[in-house]
Order: C-alpha cells, then sequence, then structure tokens
C-alpha cells in the first residue's frame, strides 16, 4: 500500500506512477482520515510507501502524525519519497523517528510556494517533470527489489533548516489571517472542497479560514479565478499544480 498526501499534486502524481510500477495502490492519507481511519495495519511482509511533500524542510504534521498510526514489522519493507522544489534538509531523519523507514528518494517538483517565491516558468516547470519520469523507473525498480538505498537532495545547513526554520514556520507561518478572498470569487466552492484540513468553510459564498491550516496552498494555486491571495504578495504570482 502506499499512503500520500498533496497539496497541489506532484507527490499525488509520484505515488500514482510508483502504484502502476509496483502494481500496488495509492491511497489520499486525507480520504483516510476523513473515513475516521485511524489505525493502519500492515500484513507481514507487506511493502509499504509514504509520499508527501517537503513544508519548510520536514515532512507536513498531517503525514507525522498519520504514520504513527501505522502498525509493522520487521518483516514490512517500508520507502519514503518526498517531493521539494529544491532540497529537503533533515525531512527523512525526522520522519525516521516516527516510523522505520527503510528506503527514501526526494524528487525535485515545480515549486507551489508562492508565499515566498514566484512559480518557476513554464519551461523550467517541464524539465522537473520531464526529469522526474527519467529517474522513477530506477526508482521504482529499486522498490520492487527492496533495495535499501536513501538518494536524498539533503542541501546545505540541515539542521538549522529543519530545526530552527521549521519551528519558527509552525509557530508563525500557518497563520490564517493574512487569507483574503477578492471580489472575482465565483463562490464555486473548490477551496473548501480541496482544503485538506477542513480549514475552510463557505460563509455567505466566500472563503473564511479557520486555524487548521497546513499552508499546502491548494486554495491559492488551484482556485480557477485566482480570487484567493495572502497579504500583497501573492496577487502578481503566477499559480501552480500538476497538470498531466
Amino acid at each position: 500500500m502506499i499512503f500520500y498526501f498533496s497539496g497541489t499534486g506532484n507527490s499525488k502524481w509520484i505515488a500514482q506512477e510508483v502504484a502502476k510500477g509496483t502494481e500496488d495502490v495509492a491511497v489520499n492519507i486525507v480520504d483516510l482520515l476523513k473515513t475516521g481511519e485511524n489505525q493502519i495495519a500492515a500484513k507481514t511482509g507487506e511493502t509499504i510507501g509514504i509520499v508527501f511533500p517537503v513544508y519548510s524542510w520536514q515532512a507536513p504534521e498531517i503525514v507525522t502524525k498519520f504514520v504513527k498510526t501505522i502498525k509493522y514489522d520487521e518483516s514490512n519493507f517500508i520507502y519514503a519519497i518526498c517531493t521539494c522544489g529544491e532540497e529537503i534538509g533533515l525531512t527523512m531523519e525526522k520522519l525516521a523517528k516516527n516510523i522505520k523507514i527503510d528506503s527514501g528518494y526526494s524528487i525535485i517538483m515545480p515549486n507551489n510556494y508562492i508565499l515566498g517565491f514566484d512559480v518557476d516558468s513554464e519551461e523550467l516547470e517541464k524539465m522537473k517533470i520531464d526529469y522526474a519520469r527519467t529517474i522513477l523507473p530506477e526508482i521504482i525498480e529499486n522498490i520492487n527489489k527492496k533495495e535499501r538505498i536513501f538518494d536524498l537532495h539533503t542541501g546545505k545547513m540541515c539542521g538549522f533548516k529543519s530545526n530552527v526554520v521549521w519551528y519558527f514556520f509552525n509557530k508563525f507561518g500557518r497563520g490564517t489571517k493574512a487569507y483574503k478572498v477578492e471580489d472575482s470569487c465565483v463562490s464555486c466552492g473548490l477551496c473548501e472542497e480541496i482544503c485538506p484540513t477542513g480549514c475552510i468553510k463557505l460563509i455567505d459564498g466566500k472563503p473564511v479560514w479557520g486555524e487548521d491550516c497546513l499552508v499546502c496552498l491548494a486554495c491559492l494555486n488551484y482556485c480557477p479565478e485566482k480570487s484567493i491571495q495572502y497579504g500583497n504578495g501573492t496577487k502578481n504570482k503566477g499559480r501552480y499544480f500538476f497538470k498531466e
């Protein structure tokens, strides 16, 4: 079984491609949590995959909490694949404190974090996705063989990024007061539908944010009218979500 979390589709695509190559099934962690599934029991000898994006040089909180519910033993081969804009710091090492990881990979994918950067150019987006396509067959082969390989883009100053920066991101960077919606909103409700934590509710036809935000930025990037903004810094930036 492959369990994945994805904000704007990069990790979902990776999970689905790996599922095809390993003849496995990719399951959305959010869907499991919505059904009230609070414990996963792996079968003896079963291979378990965890696929997720990197948020501020660690796994998203929803992933960290979920992997703690998986019951497994030494017969299970567990691999993790994380998607990132450039580097992952100590993401895999931190996740391994919550679940046994026998093999791990990071895959660079197009940027969606428009709070800090603009989206990649269309050319760069294509280059990143094309490169991911070229390396996935080898990753899939390694998984099928249960090879214990760690191929990770950790980058520099890993401890600082995955500890200090991550701490301040979680303490101060997940607030929702800066979200706002412009008059161009057509009340389609897509933002409410796709929010993984149910943080968004439509009130009088307009989205209102609660407190449990992961900063996955699905609401900004998927909004068909580009009506959702975060402060004043996103209005003139592009939007990204994975498209086949």
